[in-house]
């Protein structure tokens, strides 16, 4: 990972491949916390599948549409400009995405996961 006190760079700037799925970049990482660019292209979790992070998660939507479900029922429809709060042994997924969702994420505490 490069130096945190040099690294640089364009959070819209050579978007993976337009192929379904997700891209994850780190963009930095430091004292038990690490922020990331997510790229979606039409993306949803497996059937099945749920985070259960032993961190929180903070996470905006820069760029397209998602819907987040959590364990609990909740639906949350996010675009452009929203964002969320996700603690800890929160169990979510990823219901859906649009083309090209360009995320940030910001994990804190992640030292203590497995």
């Amino acid at each position: 990972m490069p130096d945190p006190l040099t690294a640089s760079g364009n959070l819209y700037a050579a978007f993976p491949a337009t192929a379904e799925g997700e891209a994850f970049q780190t963009l930095f990482e430091c004292n038990g916390a690490r922020v990331e660019r997510i790229v979606s292209h039409r993306h949803a979790s497996p059937p099945g599948f749920w985070y259960d992070q032993n961190g929180g998660e903070w996470v905006a939507v820069l760029q397209g549409e998602a819907t987040l479900e959590f364990a609990d029922g909740r639906l949350l429809d996010l675009r452009a400009g929203d964002w969320v709060g996700i603690p800890a042994h929160v169990r979510h997924r990823v219901q859906r995405t649009g083309p090209t969702t360009v995320w940030l994420a910001v994990h804190a505490g992640i030292g203590d996961e497995p």
